[in-house]
């Protein structure tokens, strides 16, 4: 197979033309506001920004799928930009060292290994992850270790279980994993009796745990699951919204009883509609 560039796709396209830009913004003469930003600062942008694409993902909506990912392109080249202000790498070294990470891999690709199925690439990719580690003499301790801290509470106990469960810490009958589900509910009821706050919120997070553990074992995305729901509640709110409310009466005019018959309509409707 003939060697990649590594660099003309890149290179040669209009990305460039951001990069420059960026530059010209944080320049002598570039923008006061793109000027005074930092690492800490575009934090809270680049959340909002991946956020952002996620839903438009979710929407299937194309033409703001594209822009989305321009707006978060764009926050990532601000950030290579500050990093090569205060520490000397650019954006390019950036992109030269993820193809090169990428090539090293994916040896089934661009090498001699062999790997025919998604599970056989996982576990090949954590031995490849594994070793690099270990030369850089940066191998961690502990099996939860390198998981970024500001992930989402749902993404992050997925991630942590499934870390855990490579080492062999895991149910490993459906029937175990749902009986902890009901435990940590039982546990959670009679904190409620007794009205701990502190209890009630340990327990929460203990059934919040184990529900995202019983996702995982029956291979669901437990913080899609939960974004799906919100969907849902939200579509069905509305409709409730605009049924009750057509006639000029304010919602907040309704009892929760009527509410809560025409919320039941509207769940009618929506699963005959399949």
């Amino acid at each position: 197979m003939a060697k990649l560039n590594k660099k003309i796709a890149m290179r040669r396209s209009g990305f460039d033309r951001l990069v420059k830009m960026m530059s010209v913004l944080r320049g002598e003469d570039g923008c006061p506001w793109d000027k005074v930003q930092t690492l800490a600062s575009l934090q809270p942008f680049l959340l909002e920004e991946t956020c952002e694409l996620i839903d438009a993902m979710e929407e299937r909506d194309a033409e703001k799928i594209r822009e989305e990912i321009g707006d978060l392109l764009f926050e990532v080249v601000f950030i290579a930009q500050v990093c090569r202000e205060q520490y000397g790498f650019d954006m390019h070294d950036v992109v030269d060292a993820i193809y090169e990470k990428m090539t090293r891999r994916h040896p089934h690709i661009f090498g001699d290994a062999k790997a025919h199925k998604p599970s056989e690439v996982l576990k090949q990719w954590h031995e490849i992850k594994a070793e690099e580690k270990k030369r850089r003499k940066q191998e961690e301790k502990s099996a939860l270790g390198h998981i970024p801290s500001r992930l989402p509470a749902l993404h992050k106990a997925q991630k942590i279980q499934r870390k855990a469960s490579r080492v062999g810490f895991d149910w490993t009958d459906v029937r175990d994993v749902l009986n902890k589900v009901e435990e940590e509910f039982k546990e959670l009821r009679q904190s409620l009796e007794k009205n701990h706050k502190k209890g009630i919120e340990e327990e929460f997070g203990d059934l919040f745990f184990a529900m995202v553990n019983a996702a995982r074992f029956a291979g669901i995305d437990a913080e899609m699951a939960l974004r799906n729901a919100i969907r849902k509640f939200i579509r069905r709110f509305r409709k409730v919204e605009t049924e009750l409310t057509k006639g000029g009466v304010p919602l907040e005019k309704y009892t929760l009883d009527e509410m809560d018959a025409e919320w039941d309509k509207v769940k009618k409707k929506e699963k005959k509609k399949g």
